[in-house]
């Protein structure tokens, strides 16, 4: 099954100012969401961040929070502990037209827009905050991509458990340059030259 863009959406966890020179690789990581958040931008694909107790561990860089539509600032480990899901799903629309033409139980609700239902993640640390939000996505039955080369712990042996374990729990596991070339899908994409030069 390959990534839709139609159907996808950006998380992009704890890139935060104080964490990230303690990071495994924190630069290209670093590097590799700042290109996954460049591509949904040109892509029209939404992005979000998260931000682990900001107070402490400082902000996301400007230039990704500047990428993100919000950033949600937060103290428990996952992000949909703190809402987070409910800005991957908007609430329902409340329903219109004449309320006595049918039984208020069989009503059907309008969704409030597209639902984009394939969460592509990354962040750090890998094996805590990224972990734990990825475990509740798939729990609450989005489709979860974790995107390796744009996570990290700061140790190599906690960022590969993590990807251990998320891929036994059935999230999908991929790079950055297949989640572009498959938000993509064609060399005659309109938006194919300006996404190709941000992987070059």
């Amino acid at each position: 099954m390959l990534l839709d863009a139609e159907q996808s959406q950006l998380v992009l966890v704890d890139y935060q100012t104080r964490l990230m020179p303690a990071i495994f690789e924190g630069p290209l990581v670093l590097a590799n969401a700042l290109r996954l958040a460049q591509a949904a931008r040109v892509l029209e694909i939404p992005v979000w961040g998260t931000e682990q107790n900001p107070s402490k561990l400082g902000e996301n860089p400007v230039e990704l929070r500047s990428l993100c539509r919000r950033t949600l600032s937060k103290m428990q480990f996952s992000g949909v502990e703190e809402g987070l899901g409910e800005w991957l799903r908007p609430p329902a629309a409340p329903v219109t037209g004449n309320a006595r033409s049918l039984p208020k139980h069989l009503q059907k609700s309008v969704a409030a827009g597209p639902e984009r239902n394939a969460v592509v993640i990354a962040g750090c640390e890998a094996h805590v905050c990224l972990l734990q939000t990825a475990l509740d996505l798939l729990e609450d039955e989005f489709e979860v991509w974790v995107v390796t080369d744009a996570c990290s712990s700061r140790t190599e042996r906690n960022r590969d458990a993590a990807f251990d374990r998320l891929a036994g729990a059935g999230a999908e596991l991929l790079t950055t340059e297949m989640v572009v070339f498959e938000w993509l899908r064609s060399a005659e994409h309109p938006a194919f030259k300006a996404v190709q030069a941000l992987i070059k």
